[in-house]
């Protein structure tokens, strides 16, 4: 497994007040609630969706996408976004700050995600990946012309495809350099020449008077404390996600030039802060 992203300065430990624990309570259950009972809504829909269409869905991204919107409201998080949603087929690149990123990038753009094999097998996450067509792949040399193919089929259907080409998820306040692994089946078949790529910069702004990486989930972090501090939260802070111009694949010599063009661009939507 590809180790995760380290830093030298250490999360702050978890501390609940009683009050915080019952926020936990309502807002967890409400959250259980949406999101697991939307996905078996999604999995009821997709026995018809999938004899009839195969690769194609066309419902339940919507039903993931009502989900993700209000797993937001839930939590308390405004969300805000601008720019303009990639119509051209293609995929979309993110940076990578925390496990929120899944409601997040889904809520205002229906998008299948691209994620380590391992995820699959995660309690609770590796369900919800699986149930909204997520693609997963194995971080082996041995299978990249396996993977590649499969990236390649689920373009060819119209699928866009959303990957962190960080490949590791950070601090929320650090974009580490792109790997262009994931880029390369952008450029294998005649289609690369009808294809682009949206660069998506995601921006989490901590709650007042907390840790400015408040959101990000990185190193080794357990994924259920620090879904507990979020849900525990007094107040939230907000997140912004900003949709840049899609760059042409066929703009581009190879995958490397593509992966570069896209980091700088995401990068450009970090003014504030340290976006090395």
């Amino acid at each position: 497994m590809k180790p995760t992203w380290q830093s030298d300065d250490k999360a702050a430990p978890l501390a609940i007040s009683p009050l915080g624990w019952l926020r936990v309570i309502w807002r967890g259950g409400l959250l259980g609630l949406v999101t697991f009972g939307g996905l078996i809504v999604l999995a009821a829909v997709r026995l018809i969706e999938r004899p009839v269409w195969n690769q194609h869905r066309p419902w339940t991204p919507f039903i993931t996408q009502f989900v993700c919107r209000m797993a937001l409201i839930i939590i308390g998080i405004p969300f805000h976004a601008s720019g303009t949603l990639m119509h051209e087929a293609g995929g979309v690149v993110v940076n990578h700050a925390s496990w929120l990123d899944i409601f997040v990038l889904n809520a205002r753009k229906r998008i299948y995600f691209v994620s380590k094999s391992e995820v699959a097998g995660w309690p609770a996450i590796g369900w919800l990946a699986r149930a909204t067509g997520t693609v997963f792949i194995n971080r082996n040399g041995r299978d990249a012309r396996i993977q590649r193919d499969l990236l390649l089929k689920r373009l060819s259907v119209g699928h866009k495809l959303l990957f962190f080409p960080e490949g590791t998820s950070t601090d929320s306040r650090h974009i580490i350099p792109f790997k262009s692994t994931l880029f390369a089946a952008f450029f294998t078949s005649d289609l690369h020449q009808d294809l682009f790529i949206q660069p998506v910069t995601v921006i989490y702004r901590a709650p007042k008077g907390e840790d400015a990486r408040f959101y990000g989930w990185w190193g080794d972090m357990e994924f259920a404390a620090h879904l507990l501090k979020v849900l525990a939260a007094r107040r939230q802070g907000a997140v912004e996600v900003i949709y840049h111009a899609p760059l042409k694949v066929g703009d581009f010599a190879d995958r490397k030039s593509l992966a570069r063009a896209c980091e700088k661009v995401v990068r450009s939507g970090f003014p504030d802060f340290d976006g090395r």
